[in-house]
């Protein structure tokens, strides 16, 4: 994963950035599969020999500078950690992060709390498509979310339900996706 610092690009870039990042790697060994906008970062997901790392992220400059970059493995976090690093993931808009970390919650978890953690889930992946200007499936997976809240209210490790639920259904019912902090 490679996070270069936005300077301006907007999610209706993420199409024309990506087919940059694959032309400007398109002599080497290396596959860029996704990439996202948020408000601070191009998060593209790259298949690079960590030895070319650095030759990349040179290419890359072209469309911004290096935040960071890191090797993505799915880790073993308890689960209050996975879900404090869940939400700050969330809150700095990286979704696919979020989604990746509250995936091994997810497999712990039983019944109502399942659902809880999966609407949440949802609601990353359906960022990840916002941030990849595909409004109409960003808005289709929310409402899948909404239906997995369904029996969930209050406080869920420092998540306050209702107000994220509200907020989901405010944009589904706009039809206006925005960046929301949890």
């Amino acid at each position: 994963m490679v996070h270069l610092k936005n300077s301006g690009y907007v999610p209706i870039d993420a199409k024309a950035l990506l087919a940059k990042a694959d032309q400007l790697t398109s002599d080497m060994d290396v596959i860029v599969r996704d990439m996202r906008v948020s408000t601070q970062y191009l998060e593209f997901d790259v298949s690079v020999k960590k030895e070319e790392l650095d030759i990349v992220v040179k290419k890359f400059e072209s469309i911004g500078f290096l935040y960071d970059a890191k090797h993505v493995v799915e880790e073993k976090i308890e689960k209050e950690d996975a879900l404090k690093r869940a939400k700050q993931y969330f809150n700095d808009e990286r979704y696919w992060e979020c989604h990746e970390v509250l995936e091994g919650v997810w497999k712990k978890t039983h019944e109502g709390e399942k659902d809880l953690v999966q609407g949440i889930i949802l609601v990353a992946a359906a960022l990840v498509h916002y941030q990849k200007y595909e409004n109409d499936i960003c808005l289709s997976i929310m409402n899948r979310a909404m239906e997995k809240f369904s029996n969930a209210s209050g406080m869920y490790y420092g998540i306050d339900v209702d107000k994220f639920q509200k907020t989901v259904g405010m944009m589904i019912s706009a039809k206006s996706i925005r960046a929301f902090m949890i």
